[in-house]
């Protein structure tokens, strides 16, 4: 499980908005795969930045697939309910959490609002097992979770990325991971300066 926090690494999420959810947008359903999703401030940031660039109704056929390989119990719970402590939202700027955020009754805790809960789907899984969860991926975020792989185990889970996103879809990583030079026929780099990859059509 790797350790997250909302609105982290806000260059590459920028990133995601301005070259990934132009194309996205285009589609009827949009399935997101946010792989190795900790306990959840990533997939929940994701979607307040498209909820803020897209309409109501649209923002209604998003889906984001987070997935993580941690067996606690408490884990998918956290997720599912959305409920985080006031020393995990500190960082979200004011505007956003008075829209996104909502007080719970415990004090110092605070709920994100419905819409944003009901596009999170938290599923327990092992990126090792090469078994994607689905195969209709617009656009799927694996960050701080390949540098704990093995060479091999890095090329063989991003081939399983390419073979479940769509024609078009978008892989995105972190900016310290670079593409393995065995891949480079199968992803475009979308931006120099960011590892947002864009799937070679066929």
């Amino acid at each position: 499980m790797a350790f997250t926090y909302f609105f982290r690494d806000m260059q590459t999420l920028e990133m995601i908005r301005d070259y990934a959810l132009p194309v996205l947008k285009t589609r009827r359903f949009i399935h997101i795969w946010d792989a190795g999703c900790a306990m959840g401030p990533e997939a929940y940031t994701l979607a307040i930045i498209l909820r803020e660039n897209m309409g109501h109704m649209m923002f209604r056929n998003v889906k984001i697939h987070a997935t993580d390989i941690e067996e606690s119990d408490s884990f998918g719970k956290i997720i599912q309910e959305g409920i985080y402590p006031e020393e995990q939202v500190k960082r979200i700027p004011k505007d956003i959490f008075e829209k996104y955020f909502e007080k719970t009754d415990k004090p110092g805790y605070f709920r994100l609002i419905e819409e944003i809960r009901k596009c999170i789907d938290f599923q327990r899984h092992d990126l090792l097992s090469l078994k994607p969860i689905r195969k209709d991926f617009g656009l799927i975020l694996c960050k701080n979770v390949l540098l704990h792989f093995k060479e091999n185990e890095r090329i063989d889970v991003i081939k399983m990325y390419h073979d479940c996103l769509t024609e078009d879809g978008f892989f995105v990583t972190e900016h310290t991971q670079k593409m393995p030079s065995e891949l480079s026929g199968l992803f475009q780099q979308v931006v120099p300066n960011a590892q947002v990859f864009r799937k070679v059509k066929k």
